[in-house]
């Protein structure tokens, strides 16, 4: 007995209609808004990375008809825009909330517990990887790296930090979002929808007062490096090892290494092939043999 392949689930397919236009008013704005952008490049096509965040403002996520646009402006073909939507994760290929909450699941977050954090609003919002809940208001999804590893484990906001979070805090603070109540990033600017953060990414002013000076900026977590690389620290603290005296000595001098000396091994010189001859590098054989 065979099958129809409409029976196996296999589409022969029709050619793909093309996309639908934005209605006259919106394309009219577009084009505008598209022709600011462009004209800040010397090259038009290096304009398409703001324009796919620009039609993602428009809808919430990157469409075909978005994709049509970029390729109209720009003078490309629609391989060359959607090449370019499906590699980055920030264009979003089908509809999601109002606020995109991405928990960052990486190394140093998922043992601190981002692992957790995720499984926690998972069942919290009835919702898998990537989806959205049925009011419209979060699409959660992990992230493989918030570049925030000094706060882990970080949740993010429409691309704003919730640093040091645990299970009880995503939960409130999805309740939050989806009760409409004001939240606020632990660093950076107020919570905006996702379709406003798109259009800033696009390169267009945040004109919601006082949004601008709530910029955020690297915490003092991040800083220590700087500080000691400064000399901005406390001075240093020696302990002595276990079975020594317990007593901890402070404000010790500390020898300050000369111009011509080495402040570690890592900076002295190592052997080389050059400086070693017993050890030359290159390849074992000639090419060609």
């Amino acid at each position: 007995m065979t099958t129809s392949s409409s029976e196996r689930g296999i589409s022969l397919g029709m050619p793909e209609l093309p996309a639908p236009a934005y209605p006259d008013d919106v394309r009219t704005r577009l084009e505008a808004d598209a022709r600011d952008v462009i004209a800040r490049y010397p090259d038009s096509r290096s304009a398409l990375l703001p324009l796919l965040h620009l039609v993602q403002s428009q809808e919430g996520h990157v469409t075909r008809t978005g994709m049509q646009f970029c390729a109209d402006m720009l003078n490309l073909t629609t391989a060359e825009v959607t090449a370019v939507a499906t590699f980055y994760t920030m264009y979003r290929r089908r509809p999601s909330g109002d606020y995109q909450v991405g928990v960052c699941t990486n190394t140093l977050c998922a043992v601190m517990g981002g692992d957790a954090i995720f499984e926690t609003l998972q069942e919290h919002l009835g919702v898998g990887n990537g989806e959205t809940t049925d009011d419209g208001k979060v699409t959660l999804e992990h992230i493989e790296c918030n570049a925030a590893c000094d706060f882990a484990p970080v949740v993010m906001v429409n691309w704003e930090f919730f640093d040091n979070q645990t299970p009880a805090s995503a939960k409130r603070l999805v309740d939050d979002l989806r009760a409409g109540r004001d939240v606020e990033p632990t660093r950076g600017a107020r919570i905006c929808t996702f379709k406003e953060t798109a259009r800033i990414l696009a390169g267009f002013p945040d004109e919601r007062p006082g949004a601008v000076e709530e910029g955020g900026s690297a915490g003092p977590a991040s800083l220590v490096g700087l500080r000691l690389a400064r000399g901005e620290t406390a001075p240093a603290r020696v302990v002595h090892p276990r079975g020594g005296p317990q007593e901890e000595v402070q404000d010790r001098t500390v020898h300050e290494p000369s111009p011509t000396e080495h402040l570690s091994s890592h900076d002295a010189p190592q052997e080389t092939s050059a400086s070693d001859p017993s050890h030359p590098a290159g390849p074992a054989a000639e090419e060609g043999e």
